[in-house]
């Protein structure tokens, strides 16, 4: 075994969050008085610092011809991560040794000039990446014809829409030959068919031995395209090894932790508040259900006094916080004490993956107490065919339904 042609040392980096003291009600009497009292206490009065680590003390290595398989949920570090592979963000603390030229794809625009033309743009970022103006010229054909931006190569790309943006910037990052290849979960940006012909190349790029990072929240993507993974959580590094052991861990980290989950208390003074939820399916309480068969949601809540006109609903999102659907129930009158809210959602199928609830309690369009990430729902394989049939793919817009709901007093 050769060296490694990644490595990642003790590596951390620190943030410092400052936050504004908010009043509720600001008069230009406020104003004036607050600006007055900056004059004496200096510009930092009025707020408060706070240390975030996005990265805490990460090590691993990358063996040359891996195609690594980075996930965990949102805000676990992963995109800060690749920024520092990629020479884009500098280190708190500790190494980072890349062997050979990196391409990174993070962001959409990522490397372009807006004010160059798309033709210009693919010389520009081969020339970053240290080829000759004749390697490039050889992969030129190739890597428009890819992106399908023949008719707009001479338009500044600051013309462009963002789907022809991350088109064009895939196009280059894969197609100019660097040993390492790093995309982040920007493909999201494009259509179903650009995804799949991303996802062909990445694959033809790791055939060739060059080394793949991969940042995605669609697990089939990164268990077809990976053999690694590596698992990060609040900015550590909690698994590695091969990618279906990793996904594994990340599912059962989201789903059995708990299947009935209880809520925060509501910032400030609420009429009521959400207590717990839990997701029923063929009678039994589960976090994880066969895509194509019905569930149900269960939500416990206290209303402090009686409330007319009284809405409690759900949004169902991806793990990569895209909104697939809201459903709520009909405004209805409730007592004082508490009460149980079953949503049932028979009739709404998702394919595989995993999805994050929001509960919301609201009255006459006020939302009172609301719970993101409320609930965690692993959609898994179908196991009979009579489910395959049922299932529906939503993931194509937010969808409003008005959802059989029924309250009782409890």
């Amino acid at each position: 075994m050769g060296a490694p042609i990644i490595t990642v040392e003790h590596l951390s980096k620190r943030y410092v969050l400052r936050h504004q003291q908010r009043e509720r009600y600001t008069t230009l009497r406020d104003v004036l008085a607050n600006k007055a009292r900056g004059l004496f206490n200096g510009p930092g009065a009025g707020t408060s610092k706070e240390e975030f680590l996005a990265l805490d003390d990460v090590s691993f290595t990358v063996e040359a011809g891996d195609r690594v398989g980075i996930i965990g949920r949102n805000g676990a570090g992963k995109s800060t991560l690749l920024k520092v592979l990629s020479r884009i963000v500098e280190p708190t603390k500790g190494r980072v040794t890349l062997e050979g030229r990196v391409a990174s794809l993070l962001e959409v625009g990522t490397g372009f000039h807006p004010e160059l033309t798309g033709r210009e743009n693919i010389y520009l970022n081969g020339a970053i990446l240290g080829m000759s103006r004749a390697e490039i010229a050889s992969k030129f054909d190739e890597i428009v014809a890819f992106a399908e931006v023949e008719r707009f190569l001479d338009t500044p790309v600051k013309r462009y829409s963002s789907g022809m943006y991350v088109r064009l910037a895939f196009a280059v990052a894969a197609h100019l030959e660097p040993e390492i290849l790093i995309v982040d979960e920007v493909l999201a940006v494009g259509d179903a068919a650009f995804q799949r012909k991303c996802l062909g190349k990445m694959e033809d790029v790791a055939g060739q031995g060059r080394t793949v990072l991969f940042v995605s929240h669609n697990m089939e993507a990164v268990q077809k395209l990976c053999n690694k993974g590596l698992l990060l959580q609040k900015g550590r590094v909690i698994a590695t090894g091969p990618m279906q052991d990793v996904i594994d861990r990340y599912v059962n980290e989201a789903t059995e932790r708990r299947k009935v989950f209880e809520f925060p208390a509501p910032e400030g003074p609420a009429p009521g508040r959400a207590l717990s939820g839990w997701i029923e399916s063929n009678g039994e309480v589960m976090n994880e259900v066969p895509a194509g068969r019905g569930w149900r949601l269960n939500v416990q809540f206290h209303m402090d006094r009686p409330m007319d006109g009284f809405v409690i609903g759900t949004g169902i999102v991806t793990a990569m916080g895209l909104p697939l659907r809201t459903v709520w129930s009909a405004p209805t009158d409730v007592k004082e004490g508490l009460h149980l809210a079953t949503f049932d959602l028979s009739d709404i199928h998702f394919t595989t993956g995993l999805y994050h609830l929001v509960i919301g309690l609201s009255c006459d369009g006020t939302t009172f107490h609301q719970v993101q990430d409320a609930l965690t729902l692993h959609i898994s394989e179908a196991t009979e065919l009579g489910d395959q049939q049922r299932i529906v793919n939503t993931r194509s817009g937010l969808i409003l339904d008005q959802a059989p709901v029924i309250i009782q007093r409890t």
